[in-house]
C-alpha cells in the first residue's frame, strides 16, 4: 500500500494571502534601508518602488509556480523549472515594478540604473538575492508542508495496521475461550452444547465474516454482544443474566471493533463464573459532554481485597487499542463495584 499522497499540496487564496503580507512587511523593510543608506532621500517613492518591484516579484514567482509544474507535490516546481521561474519572475518582477516606481515619480530610472555597468549590477544582484531568499523560503515551506503531510498519512496507516493486528489477536482468543467452553459442555449436556455450537456457527458468520474495518458503529457494537451474550447464556443458562442500554443517537458513532467484548469476557470469567448463583451484566453507552462513557458493570465476586489487577490479556488488548485510536484521550478504569461486582468503564472522544 503506497503511503504517499496522491494529490499536490492545493492552492490556497489564504496561503496567497499571507505569502502578500509578509512580502509587504519585507518590502517595507528594504525601503526603510535603501532610504537610510540614501542619505534621506524622498522615503514614499523609495516605498513605492520597493513594494512596486517586491510585490511584482512575489505575484510572478507565487502564482507562477502553480501554473508552470502543475503536478508538483510540493506546490514548487521540480528541477530547473523552478529555477528558471525564479530567474524570469525576478527579471520581469524588477522590470514592472520599476516602471510602476518610474510612473509614480514621474522619472526614468533605467537611465540612472544603467548609467555604469557596477550600478546595474548591484540592482539586479540585489534583486536576485532578495527574490532567491524569498523563493527559498516558500519552498522550503512547501516541501515542509509536503512532509507533514506524508507523515500523517504513513502514521494512519500505521494505526489502521496496529489495530487489525490487534483485532487479529483478540479474534482468535475469544474463539479458543468459547471452544473450552464447549468441550466441557459436550460431556455435560451434549444438547445444550449442539444449541450452543449453533449459536458458536451464526455468531462467527456474523462476526468474522465481516470487513475487517478499524471502526464500527457503536449500534454493531451492540449487537455483536448479544450475539455473543446469547452464545454464553446457552452454556450459563439463569446463572447469567444481561441488560444492554444504548441510545438511539449513540448507534451511529464509530468505535473499534470488539472493543467491549473482552470487559464483558472478564465479567463472566472473574466475576459470574466463580459464583454458585452467577449474575447480571449490564453494559451501558452514555454521553458526558464531549465525552461517549461505555461501562460493563456485574454483580460477580468482585475483586476482592487484594490489589486489582489489570494485567490480563483483555484488559491489555482494550488498553492498546484505546492507545493506538486514539492516543492519550481515551481512558480505561477498573473498579470495585458496592456491595459487589467489578465496573469497568471507558472513556472515548466523541467522534461523529
Amino acid at each position: 500500500m503506497s503511503t504517499r499522497p496522491t494529490r499536490r499540496l492545493p492552492f490556497s487564496w489564504r496561503a496567497l494571502a499571507r505569502h502578500g503580507l509578509q512580502n509587504l512587511g519585507i518590502n517595507t523593510l528594504i525601503a526603510v534601508v535603501l532610504w537610510a543608506a540614501s542619505s534621506g532621500h524622498n522615503f514614499v517613492a523609495q516605498w513605492v518602488y520597493s513594494e512596486a518591484i517586491g510585490l511584482s516579484i512575489w505575484l510572478i514567482i507565487d502564482n507562477g509556480r502553480f501554473l508552470v509544474d502543475r503536478d508538483s507535490p510540493i506546490g514548487w516546481p521540480r528541477g530547473w523549472r523552478g529555477l528558471a521561474l525564479v530567474a524570469f519572475g525576478i527579471v520581469m518582477g524588477s522590470v514592472l515594478g520599476t516602471m510602476i516606481g518610474d510612473a509614480y515619480a514621474h522619472q526614468q530610472s533605467w537611465v540612472r540604473i544603467f548609467a555604469s555597468g557596477q550600478s546595474a549590477a548591484a540592482v539586479f544582484l540585489m534583486s536576485f538575492a532578495i527574490g532567491g531568499v524569498i523563493s527559498y523560503h516558500y519552498y522550503v515551506r512547501g516541501k515542509s508542508a509536503y512532509y507533514e503531510a506524508e507523515l500523517g498519512v504513513i502514521r494512519g496507516h500505521a494505526a489502521e495496521a496496529q489495530l487489525k493486528l490487534l483485532q487479529s489477536q483478540l479474534e482468535p482468543h475469544m474463539l479458543f475461550n468459547t471452544l473450552a467452553n464447549l468441550r466441557v459442555l459436550i460431556n455435560a449436556d451434549p444438547v445444550r452444547a449442539t444449541q450452543m455450537l449453533d449459536r458458536l456457527i451464526a455468531y462467527l458468520r456474523a462476526t468474522l465474516s465481516a470487513s475487517r474495518a478499524t471502526t464500527h458503529a457503536l449500534g454493531a457494537e451492540f449487537e455483536r454482544l448479544q450475539d455473543f451474550l446469547e452464545l454464553m447464556s446457552v452454556r450459563m443458562g439463569p446463572r447469567l443474566r444481561y441488560t444492554l442500554e444504548l441510545p438511539d443517537e449513540l448507534s451511529d458513532l464509530p468505535v473499534p471493533p470488539l472493543l467491549l467484548q473482552p470487559l464483558v469476557e472478564n465479567s463472566i470469567k472473574h466475576g459470574l463464573e466463580p459464583g454458585v448463583g452467577g449474575g447480571s451484566i449490564r453494559v451501558q453507552a452514555q454521553r458526558r459532554g464531549d465525552s461517549l462513557l461505555l461501562t460493563v458493570s456485574d454483580t460477580g465476586v468482585g475483586l476482592g481485597d487484594g490489589p486489582i489487577q489489570e494485567t490480563g490479556f483483555g484488559l491489555t488488548q482494550v488498553r492498546e487499542r484505546l492507545a493506538t485510536a486514539y492516543g492519550g484521550a481515551a481512558t480505561l478504569e477498573l473498579l470495585a463495584s458496592d456491595p459487589a461486582g467489578t465496573v469497568a468503564r471507558i472513556t472515548l472522544p466523541l467522534k461523529s
